[in-house]
């Protein structure tokens, strides 16, 4: 038996032997936040998740830590001070490897929703909210420096702001390891069936463990009313579902900023520089099934690739494709233009079960969650998330080219050279894991021996990027082209 496995076991045992003074449910950037910063806090904790860490909307995102142009459209000025805060603060103290600067260009079309005086205006506005100094205005010929495929047809003028990018997954886990760190117990696959006063039952690996606790919160996003029907089966519906769809494909390696594409006077898609491809979308649309009934249909693909397609010229060929369900208070009205609010409900057991909010921020909504339970003199200031500090003084075990050693430093920080410590006796473990990609064999041994990865999905989903090599995922439902779709223009 390895260790992990042995390490699985022991945390097992502890779910039922402990009593804890939280219980989180729910493995996405909301539970792993609350479970860091209780921990931060002193608290005993326990983090369950039914699927892996991060496994449906945490790594499904737009990948973007930004402030929300248009929220500010929406007149949520509030929302967006506090996103920039929150940007800030991952991109200088919390996770400078995972989350970096991103300039975005806003093309403005002789026929597009917006006057350009009113996005100028707007993002003038942004940026000062957002401490940036930029130009809200920039010549063709910069855009164009830019974002080389940038549409140009019809362009009355550009507008640059800036925003910031993560990995959206590693993020998620970063806050799991920080967690676990310090003492919490974490388990992946282990699904919540019952809750009760006190505590909850937990099926994990075909046996039902009892888990006492003194606090619960309920952070399972799109399945929150479906945990808080365990607490109190008549408990109303809560929360509504939207899907949005994302598309990855080839390019955006000479891409120095993203574009927002405008598509109404709400509405904008975003075609994104990400991990060496360009990632589109994204959709918003209803969901009302069931959470696991969401999926890609070639409808959405086509979709993602007409919308980008407004301004993007020459799209590569797709690679994968995507979707994850933001969870929205529930009520009437369009789905894009429900506000982006955190809330925080308790149930007849006392179960807290936070719905909603941002991948940005996170760390607010989990200290906001222990303020809801009662957490006294709680520290808002921000803390360095596992391999964010000592970036500038690492020592590599083992010579790498200079594009992998960069990838590692940005998805692992300064724990890096951690994940090749093995290479040195085995330098098998430096050939990659997927052809056309950074990632390397020592990264899927780290994974299983120290980042819970039970499956090789989780691995090349979740802990890596090999996915974007082209590999099937449960995800993809396109055999589309860009150049088989018609553009929107």
């Amino acid at each position: 038996m390895d260790e992990s496995a042995v390490d699985r076991l022991a945390a097992i045992e502890q779910l039922g032997s402990r009593r804890f003074d939280l219980l989180v449910i729910g493995g996405g950037i909301i539970g792993a936040g609350i479970a860091e910063a209780a921990t931060a806090h002193g608290l005993d904790v326990a983090l369950v998740e039914r699927g892996d860490f991060g496994c449906a909307t945490s790594s499904a995102s737009s990948k973007l830590v930004h402030g929300g142009l248009r929220y500010l459209q929406m007149g949520d000025i509030r929302l967006v001070r506090e996103a920039h805060e929150e940007r800030r603060a991952l991109m200088n103290v919390v996770a400078p490897h995972l989350v970096h600067r991103l300039p975005f260009v806003f093309p403005l079309y002789k026929h597009g929703p917006h006057r350009p005086w009113f996005v100028r205006t707007g993002v003038l506005l942004y940026s000062a909210l957002a401490r940036a100094k930029l130009n809200g205005r920039v010549s063709e010929a910069r855009a164009l420096r830019l974002v080389p495929q940038l549409r140009t047809e019809g362009l009355h003028s550009s507008a640059l702001y800036a925003d910031a990018w993560t990995n959206d997954a590693r993020l998620t886990l970063a806050n799991v390891s920080a967690a676990a760190g310090r003492g919490a117990v974490v388990i992946n696959y282990a699904e919540v069936v019952s809750v009760r006063d006190g505590g909850a039952e937990v099926a994990v690996d075909g046996q039902m463990v009892g888990a006492q606790a003194r606090s619960i919160i309920n952070a399972t996003g799109p399945w929150l009313d479906r945990v808080r029907r365990l607490e109190d089966p008549s408990a109303p519906a809560s929360i509504r579902l939207s899907k949005g769809v994302h598309v990855i494909v080839d390019g955006g390696e000479d891409w120095s900023a993203a574009v927002t594409i405008p598509h109404d006077k709400v509405r904008v898609s975003f075609a994104i520089p990400w991990e060496g491809k360009l990632l589109l979308g994204t959709t918003d649309t209803l969901h009302e099934g069931e959470p696991e009934e969401a999926g890609v249909t070639d409808d959405d693909v086509r979709t993602v690739l007409e919308e980008a397609a407004v301004g993007v010229d020459g799209l590569g060929s797709v690679r994968a494709s995507f979707c994850g369900l933001r969870v929205l208070p529930g009520g009437p009205g369009a789905t894009v233009n429900a506000r982006r609010e955190t809330v925080y409900t308790k149930g007849r057991a006392g179960m807290l079960s936070v719905a909603g909010g941002k991948l940005t921020t996170y760390r607010r909504i989990a200290l906001d969650a222990l303020e809801q339970l009662g957490v006294r003199d709680l520290d808002r200031k921000p803390r360095p998330l596992p391999g964010a500090t000592g970036l500038g003084a690492i020592s590599w075990p083992v010579e790498l080219e200079a594009a992998t050693r960069s990838h590692l430093l940005h998805l692992y920080g300064s724990l890096a050279p951690d994940v090749l410590a093995p290479a040195v006796d085995d330098p098998s473990l430096l050939e990659p894991i997927v052809h056309g990609r950074p990632d390397v064999r020592a990264q899927d041994r780290y994974a299983r021996d120290r980042e819970w990865a039970l499956t090789d999905e989780d691995v090349i989903r979740r802990r890596t990027t090999a996915w974007l090599s082209g590999l099937p995922s449960r995800d993809d439902a396109s055999e589309l082209h860009p150049a088989d779709v018609k553009s929107r223009r």
